[in-house]
């Protein structure tokens, strides 16, 4: 609660000399050719050395996704492997490194739990969100550990220099969901504010196809989310601001190993409910020094706390993780072509669980530079991070970048970064499974771009890189943890964006190989290949649209013995304005009904796929009159 009551007095203290414009930040949050999270400042897009996307308020409600995972599916170069049904754990790929090897930040703060590096996307209700950003490619350098494959930051819903405004939002669909949700948000030139609440629920699937009798069952989900966000401008040069999260519910699991019993010498089924509490508060000043000198302060606490109980039996796990973090950034504007980036961040992690690891806490503090030129015939990016953790010490990574205009329509980029990641506590201690003799991950990535604007309304954007990690960390056959000595992937990207009679597409093309070296064997549970199309357009009051997903086949385990198949889905949504304050929204997912799986499990010495939702339809209405 200490950590609780400073990020809650640092939001409101109210003349202190210190960072950035946040109004234009906060109306930037509304555009979508703008960018926040690769220099933790506005730019715009086309000014980012990452490849990045972007999806505003206004994208999720056109596309309409069920899920914060479905969204991000769409991202050229993420491919999302969850393990069945709504509230399942995701594996989140970018550009073929795993979860752990990409970072997520909501409204700023660091989401992964330390134990296990779960992000707990799957728990984030797509209507309490405002934007979502995907950096693609290491940005280690700006974000440190973690960030080798990407970034990923969530924006929570935003108010705007309006009257206050009531939003309500109802939907009804397949295998007894439901999602209901209510928000207030508005403002004015000084002080702008949102506070919303929902909650979704499902009856769910039987994930699993085999396993014992006790998990023959639907796995339902319930999810109960609130958010907060506040903005205040004190005089010309100074704002103060506060956010806030939190998600509490349960989802049902499936357990194929069952429970051994030392008694009987026998194993036996399980009913397991796992209770999660996933939230965050952080608080800013941001001030405009001088005319060339900005500087933000960033203060946060987050906290991720499970418990999982098993209906049959007095077991009881509980996995809490508590993160107190500090971000100062200072952002040096030289002259007409040089600017600066100064900045220190600082985070703890503590652990606190049912299952006793040999240590509970660990410090990561660091300092960090980044130059950028502008230049008429190129611009360069040159950063240098130094990090210093409680356990492993000293790392170095550095990064640069070369933008080269071929003309005022096409653009060619090189980039170099280097990056690192430190074995969560998981990957160290939990008992059987850990390793304390584990080394940190390091990375480099070497990649070339090429972005053209080939029209007024097209616009094509391609990569083609290579990272090496070094200590990369997998499990053996027996599950223990281990540094193998190096992985190595190679992909190509590409994006086009393109509206043509009044429809409005996305394309993503992503081709992947990533793989260890010493063996050559494929990564698991990365797809080699993956496209996205969404085609969209509103005729007047009416919109329609339909989107096509396809992944290629990949393995489960590292020694690719087991193979995943292939799929493809298609999906169909509609839109009706039948008012200046209503509108309806339908869609329906999977509309051709297949059979698929994105992830094994294991049971009885074979293993089955995870059974995810087929053909389901959803019927929404929104209701935001103005108060």
């Amino acid at each position: 609660m200490k950590h609780l009551r400073l990020a809650l007095l640092l939001g409101f203290i109210p003349a202190c000399p210190l960072l950035a414009d946040t109004l234009e930040r906060e109306d930037a949050l509304k555009l979508g050719q703008t960018l926040i999270t690769g220099n933790r400042q506005v730019e715009a897009r086309s000014d980012s050395s990452s490849a990045n996307t972007v999806f505003t308020r206004d994208d999720i409600d056109r596309l309409q996704p069920t899920s914060l995972t479905d969204l991000l599916g769409r991202v050229p170069g993420v491919q999302v492997a969850r393990s069945g049904g709504r509230g399942g754990l995701p594996g989140i790929y970018i550009r073929g490194t795993k979860s752990a090897q990409s970072l997520v930040l909501v409204d700023g703060q660091r989401m992964a739990n330390a134990t296990s590096a779960d992000s707990n996307l799957q728990y984030l209700n797509i209507d309490q969100i405002e934007r979502v950003e995907v950096l693609r490619g290491s940005r280690s350098v700006i974000y440190g550990s973690d960030a080798i494959g990407g970034v990923i930051q969530i924006f929570t819903r935003r108010g705007a220099d309006q009257a206050p405004q009531l939003r309500v939002h109802s939907s009804v669909g397949s295998y007894g969901s439901t999602d209901n949700s209510v928000g207030v948000s508005g403002g004015d030139a000084q002080t702008r504010y949102n506070l919303s609440g929902s909650l979704e629920q499902t009856a769910g699937i039987n994930r699993t196809h085999e396993s014992f009798p006790s998990d023959n069952d639907h796995d339902a989900y319930r999810n109960k989310s609130l958010s907060l966000n506040l903005s205040h401008t004190l005089g010309d040069d100074l704002e103060v601001g506060l956010t806030a999260m939190k998600n509490i519910g349960k989802t049902e699991l499936d357990n194929s190993f069952g429970r051994w019993d030392p008694d009987t010498m026998t194993v036996s089924g399980q009913q397991l409910y796992s209770d999660f509490d996933i939230s965050s508060v952080g608080s800013f000043i941001d001030a405009q020094l001088t005319e060339r000198w900005n500087s933000r302060l960033e203060l946060g606490h987050s906290e991720n706390r499970e418990k999982t109980r098993d209906k049959l039996s007095a077991d009881i796990y509980s996995f809490n993780t508590y993160r107190d973090s500090l971000n100062w950034q200072n952002n040096l504007t030289l002259n007409d072509q040089n600017t600066l980036i100064l900045g220190a961040d600082a985070y703890e992690d503590r652990v606190r669980s049912s299952t006793v690891f040999e240590k509970g806490s660990r410090w990561n503090r660091a300092v960090f530079i980044q130059h950028r030129f502008n230049g008429d015939y190129f611009s360069t990016e040159l950063g240098l991070r130094h990090d210093d953790n409680q356990q492993f010490g000293s790392n170095n990574t550095w990064s640069a970048s070369l933008t080269v205009p071929l003309n005022p329509a096409n653009d060619v980029l090189l980039s170099y970064s280097e990056g690192f990641r430190a074995p969560t506590f998981n990957d160290l201690y939990y008992p059987q499974y850990g390793n304390p003799a584990l080394k940190p991950e390091h990375s480099k990535s070497y990649e070339v771009q090429w972005r053209s604007q080939l029209s007024e309304s097209s616009r094509l954007e391609t990569s083609l890189y290579r990272t090496d990690i070094r200590d990369a960390i997998v499990a053996d056959a027996d599950f223990i943890q281990q540094n193998i000595g190096a992985a190595r992937i190679i992909g190509f990207e590409s994006a086009l964006q393109q509206e043509w009679f009044g429809w409005q597409s996305s394309l993503g093309v992503a081709i992947t190989d990533p793989r260890d070296r010493d063996t050559g064997h494929t990564l698991s549970r990365r797809a080699r290949r993956t496209l996205s199309l969404d085609l969209d357009r509103q005729f007047d009051r009416v919109g329609v649209g339909a989107s096509w997903q396809a992944v290629s086949g990949s393995f489960n385990d590292d020694d690719n013995k087991q193979p995943i198949g292939g799929y493809g889905l298609l999906g169909v949504r509609g839109n009706w304005k039948a008012s200046s304050e209503v509108r309806l929204d339908l869609k329906v997912d999977n509309l051709l009904d297949k059979s698929f799986t994105r992830a094994l499990y294991s049971y009885d010495g074979s293993y089955y796929g995870y059974r995810e939702e087929r053909r389901s339809v959803q019927l929404a209405v929104t209701w935001t009159p103005t108060l």
